[in-house]
């Protein structure tokens, strides 16, 4: 489903490089982990990935469903059906949440060639998604994240994930800031969407989260690069050593040795 290859990206206009040779692939119906101290690029490849306008790819490619997605816009890619949650999610005041989700939700269906939903039929479709991470009716004639509170904001988007139904998302510190019960109903959602027909990135720097949603494959960044990749029990490794133990993995093309 997604392949990145040899990725290497500045911050747009500064020359200041982030990612430093990130190789990494995605294979539908997966489940990935991506871990990592502060600053060693997690986000960043998130977001380049979504086509996030303030960095530059220099070097290397990144590969959706067979085809270069670099010169598409972050329209586009979301048409294809990327998703990004944000590590702090934006809030829109003055747009309701039911109103971002289906003016969303049709432009993603007229791009794929689907059935646009009048206001009444995206009622019925947009309550049913509700109850997978415990959100009440009042929540669609809120602004967008206004006055949400950490856990009602992570919550919420992964209620987007639940309307828009992306093949691929790209989770960015979900779990930052949720207590133990915000914490489970965040990971039960992500849990009852996942299937074999999508795939799903969890960037996280704990392994907490990952009591809840087992990954198929964890990978560390250290540097702008991936050093270790390895499954579910290198998080218990992390959560027991830290990362410093994994310095010396570093190497110029961003491999383990």
């Amino acid at each position: 489903m997604l392949e990145i290859k040899n990725l290497h990206v500045e911050v747009e206009g500064e020359g200041t490089e982030i990612l430093k040779g990130v190789n990494l692939t995605i294979n539908k119906g997966e489940i990935h982990a991506i871990m990592g101290p502060n600053g060693s690029g997690k986000s960043t490849l998130a977001k380049i990935v979504a086509g996030h306008p303030e960095y530059e790819v220099t070097k290397g490619d990144i590969i959706y469903n067979g085809e270069s997605i670099l010169e598409l816009d972050p329209d586009e890619r979301s048409h294809a059906g990327l998703f990004l949650a944000f590590q702090y999610p934006v809030e829109v005041p003055g747009v309701t949440n039911n109103t971002l989700l289906r003016e969303s939700y049709n432009t993603i269906a007229a791009s794929r060639g689907r059935e646009e939903l009048d206001p009444l039929e995206f009622d019925d479709y947009i309550r049913e998604k509700l109850e997978l991470v415990d959100m009440k009716a009042d929540f669609l004639e809120r602004s967008v994240n206004t006055g949400f509170s950490g856990g009602e904001k992570k919550r919420n988007e992964i209620f987007q994930m639940a309307v828009l139904e992306p093949a691929l998302a790209l989770l960015d510190e979900t779990d930052s800031g949720l207590d133990i019960d915000a914490l489970r109903i965040v990971a039960d959602g992500i849990n009852k969407l996942h299937h074999e027909e999508n795939s799903v990135v969890l960037i996280t720097h704990y392994q907490r989260l990952l009591n809840y949603i087992i990954p198929d494959h964890v990978h560390v960044m250290i540097g702008g690069k991936v050093v270790k990749s390895g499954g579910k029990e290198l998080a218990l490794e992390l959560e027991e050593k830290g990362y410093d133990w994994l310095e010396s993995l570093a190497t110029v093309n961003g491999e383990a040795k």
